[in-house]
């Protein structure tokens, strides 16, 4: 926005300095600004009737604040992070019928000219009552088609007919440095409109690393000013098409907006239009981008991109395959994939129930590992490790690593405060499976795997391999220099 008004006075002065020269450049400059002045209008006047505002009503906790809640979600540390529960909290205790409400405004915008709006998920979260008021005045009841907490999506309707609806653009084709427009409800200012440029796209990894949750993220990232009540509000183009959904803000007057590109939006919107939810392909992996991992990336030498395994999720397709957690994917089904973004499309590509081939860099070697996709599940299994029964039989001390033996491998029970496993995020309950992807089938083995390999490796690190609540992870593990 302050590259606008540079943009303005800059035009302003040119202007100014044409007309102390010479009167026909002063009457060109002036055509120009009156040219983007009315491109402006234009546009805000082709969309602004098809956006929407969101009120929702909700049973108010007691502990939640009063005045306005904001509808954001942030990462600092005086915000909330995205991906912790939001007040009110909706599932802390149960609702007491007819106590305090809250009402939040959120935006939308109108997709399908039968009343299909779309909007945030947290936008419309926990509604006791939800209505909208269009551009001309009108107010409706809606009610929920369905929502999709993953893309943070959601579908509402109004009983109406013949309303004005959006015109999609191509998300993909959209520039970095290319003008870009919001219309929403900041602060309960209805219909206010902003513009900026793109200043990225494919955001990801804007959850709070303590998150547990699953998010899909590719965001345009700009500096349109967005506010608290611009949520679920349309990011567009000049041509008026649309190309994002106003999303997330980092910190308020930052000029770091996010927004789910319109494609993610339409296969999302169109699924919860048709059977209420969405189903996904997935393999039950959390992975990450091989540069962004410096302990691997230091650990690999053999390999300079590709995804990390992080985690194998329990009773998933990845954990009934050959895969393993520090596995480095680098293409599927003859794809190359670069980073973590390129492998979540590639899976979501798939059909539910393909079969799929994953070239896979482990130790040096690269190998073919064959996995099914499956249909991604509401709920997470959880599976708890299985308790030892026997006793301790010897430790890593050195490394700051207590070890027992396990039903198949060595149960992590103690780490040491500043140690070499505290600082490798290994943690107690923790079971090793695997030495540099050798498996142990026990403490003692363990601690021989381990000592062979910090010989080998000297202070390059040891890979371990984890089972953690059930899920398959790994960390490297690097004695003090």
């Amino acid at each position: 926005m302050l590259r606008s008004l540079l943009t303005a006075f800059l035009g302003i002065a040119l202007l100014s300095q044409a007309r102390a020269a010479d009167p026909e450049k002063a009457a060109a400059a002036l055509g120009v600004l009156k040219a983007i002045d009315e491109g402006f209008v234009q546009v805000y006047e082709k969309v602004a009737p098809a956006v929407v505002v969101i009120e929702a009503t909700k049973i108010r906790e007691e502990e939640e604040a009063d005045g306005n809640a904001f509808d954001f979600f942030f990462r600092n540390g005086e915000e909330r992070p995205r991906g912790e529960k939001s007040a009110p909290k909706a599932d802390s205790r149960p609702r007491q019928p007819g106590g305090p409400q809250s009402r939040s405004e959120g935006s939308g915008f109108i997709v399908q000219s039968d009343g299909f709006i779309l909007t945030n998920n947290h936008v419309i979260a926990d509604a006791e009552k939800l209505s909208v008021r269009l551009k001309d005045g009108r107010s409706f009841p809606a009610k929920l088609v369905g929502a999709d907490d993953k893309s943070d999506i959601a579908v509402i309707r109004i009983e109406a007919r013949d309303l004005p609806a959006v015109q999609w653009g191509d998300s993909d084709a959209v520039r970095v440095g290319q003008l870009v427009c919001a219309i929403g409800t900041p602060f309960n200012q209805d219909f206010s409109f902003t513009a900026g440029w793109v200043s990225g796209k494919g955001r990801t990894n804007l959850l709070s690393p303590t998150s547990a949750a699953i998010l899909y993220e590719d965001y345009i990232q700009t500096d349109a000013f967005i506010n608290p009540g611009n949520s679920g509000g349309p990011l567009f183009d000049v041509e008026g098409r649309i190309v994002g959904m106003n999303t997330l803000i980092n910190g308020i007057g930052r000029g770091l907006a996010f927004a789910i590109p319109s494609t993610m939006l339409r296969d999302v919107a169109q699924q919860l239009i048709a059977r209420g939810k969405v189903q996904r392909p997935w393999l039950g992996i959390r992975m990450e981008t091989f540069g962004d991992n410096s302990p691997l990336r230091d650990h690999a030498s053999g390999v300079d991109r590709g995804v990390i395994v992080e985690t194998i999720e329990a009773d998933s397709p990845a954990y009934r395959s050959d895969l393993r957690a520090a596995d480095i994917i680098t293409e599927v089904d003859g794809a190359k994939v670069a980073s973590a973004r390129d492998l979540q499309k590639e899976i979501l590509r798939k059909k539910i129930g393909q079969n799929l081939q994953l070239t896979v860099w482990r130790r040096g070697a690269t190998m073919k590992i064959a996995v099914s996709t499956a249909e991604l599940p509401q709920e997470l299994t959880r599976v708890a490790n299985v308790q030892p029964a026997v006793p301790p039989r010897s430790d890593a001390e050195s490394l700051g690593l207590k070890l027992q033996d396990a039903a198949a491998g060595a149960l992590v029970v103690e780490i040491a405060p500043d140690s070499a496993a505290g600082h490798a995020d290994i943690l107690a309950g923790d079971v090793v499976t695997a030495v540099e992807t050798q498996p142990v089938a026990d403490a003692a083995a363990c601690v021989r795997a381990i000592d062979l390999a910090l010989h080998e490796k000297r202070a390059k690190g040891v890979l371990l391999n984890l089972e953690r609540r059930g899920k398959r992870t790994f960390a490297v593990l690097k004695p003090s220099p």
